[in-house]
């Protein structure tokens, strides 16, 4: 699986259990396992290239009014990456995986075998793909998320994949208040991953990307040991690799000492040409 070039994370291994079939006309059309789901998708924002015949196989749509449809709703498990993930619709038109994440994890677990005691701290962590990877790789990992149902399912995974012993902190808890907790408590780690959503509320705390990512990666800088390193991934529309690398290159100010963040796209892109824009990143070594 490619890690992108000069920065740009471009493509997804469609080999195991995940494929982009087509996107187009504000949809997606997407393999996991085996069952195909058709899903809003703001960033396809060009021509469908298949117009009729594989849409109209899909097992599963979602619509922002009517809901999901299709023929069996119940949860069902893929294979992905070497690791067993059980999928699910939920209500707010997720399955619980973001397949695009999967190509940052070559860079994610390489950093990762450079041990450090404390391991690696996974913000807005959700149902634990990236957790899992890094687990697997051999890090010892800070799993935190906001909503208990998200952790509880992270923990299923976990299960299903063979790593319930690994060494996972499993914390629901709010992402700004536990990372100031950690500093306050003198905790370093290897390194800090940060997935924040557009909005958010957890633990009594609203969270807004607009007005809360700079603090919570002026915390996070302190969070990481030298070496170390900081991978912030974001899916909000304004939010594109120029911005969120400015937000990091701000945040690292006074840390950097000549290392600079590299940023890019977090696009899929089917066989038939299809291109499915779902966010970016920024990522930073600190010597």
């Amino acid at each position: 699986m490619p890690d992108g070039v000069g920065g740009m994370i471009r493509r997804v291994d469609a080999s195991t259990g995940y494929a982009l079939l087509d996107a187009g006309d504000g949809r997606r059309l997407e393999r996991f396992g085996d069952r195909l789901v058709d899903r809003p998708a703001p960033g396809a924002t060009g021509d469908r290239r298949d117009a009729t015949a594989s849409w109209d196989r899909a097992d599963l749509r979602f619509d922002r009014v009517q809901g999901w449809e299709g023929r069996d709703l119940a949860p069902w498990r893929v294979q992905l990456e070497g690791l067993t993930l059980e999928l699910r619709p939920t209500d707010a038109g997720q399955i619980g995986v973001f397949p695009e994440h999967i190509a940052t994890w070559p860079w994610l677990t390489n950093q990762a075998t450079k041990r450090h005691p404390s391991g690696v701290l996974n913000l807005f962590a959700y149902t634990g793909a990236t957790t899992l990877a890094l687990a697997r790789a051999g890090a010892r990992v800070a799993h935190v998320d906001g909503a208990r149902p998200a952790v509880a399912w992270a923990r299923r995974n976990a299960a299903l994949s063979g790593l319930s012993e690994a060494p996972i902190r499993w914390l629901v808890d709010d992402a700004m208040a536990f990372a100031d907790r950690e500093l306050r408590r003198g905790r370093v780690y290897r390194g800090v991953i940060l997935d924040p959503p557009s909005y958010g509320h957890a633990a009594g705390r609203a969270w807004r990307l607009e007005d809360d990512l700079s603090e919570l990666l002026r915390i996070g800088v302190r969070l990481v040991d030298r070496p170390g390193f900081i991978l912030l991934t974001a899916h909000t529309i304004g939010w594109d690799a120029e911005r969120l690398s400015d937000a990091l290159r701000d945040a690292l100010r006074d840390a950097l000492r000549g290392s600079q963040p590299e940023s890019g796209d977090l696009d899929l892109e089917a066989d038939n040409g299809a291109t499915l824009r779902l966010g970016a990143f920024a990522r930073v070594i600190i010597e």
